[in-house]
């Protein structure tokens, strides 16, 4: 944690005299799942945007966990102007997790691990003043996991037999909504 925020603020001492906005994403705010960004210029039509998003639900269901932390870093490459129309963006980023995957909901298993996701972000923003911004976006790629299958009932032990951990690959979408965005500067 002491790591992203020594980013976080490297980022804000970079970037202090370029446009920066703070987002936080309403759609997942709805559900109480935080979700905030900071997106900043770093060229004539590029912007690095670094997106947290973290879950603590013990549970949606009441017995199955719903733990998570994800960390993005994005490249965005603007079509138009910065800040204001159509983007594309790629990233990189990590997560660690709780949680038990959709083709387990019927079950007692879920996965305690970390991964990595290679994606792309499709998004466009609008501005509604020169302070306040919104940024409509879906996420996708690549979501590699390293997990211990576990039981959420009691049982003891792990319902798979990987030696250390198990691993999953799958195409996924795993990101979306609408960033209410403020700027900074």
């Amino acid at each position: 944690m002491k790591n992203l925020f020594a980013l976080i603020v490297l980022l804000f001492s970079i970037q202090s005299q370029s446009q920066t906005y703070i987002k936080a994403n309403a759609l997942t705010a709805l559900v109480a799942i935080p979700d905030i960004a900071v997106e900043t210029s770093i060229g004539k039509k590029l912007t690095l945007n670094v997106d947290l998003m973290a879950s603590f639900w013990e549970s949606f269901d009441g017995k199955s966990p719903m733990k998570f932390v994800t960390f993005t870093p994005e490249v965005r490459y603007h079509f138009n102007e910065k800040f204001n129309g159509l983007y594309f963006g790629g990233h990189i980023g990590g997560d660690i997790y709780q949680i038990q995957k959709w083709n387990y909901w019927d079950s007692n298993m879920y996965e305690d691990g970390f991964g990595y996701r290679l994606g792309a972000t499709l998004g466009y923003q609008k501005k509604l003043n020169d302070k306040f911004m919104l940024d409509f976006f879906v996420s996708g790629g690549w979501h590699q996991g390293f997990y211990k299958g576990l039981y959420n009932d009691g049982t003891p032990g792990r319902y798979e037999k990987a030696h250390d951990y198990n691993k999953s690959g799958e195409w996924l979408p795993y990101g979306g909504g609408v960033m209410i965005s403020y700027k900074l500067n």
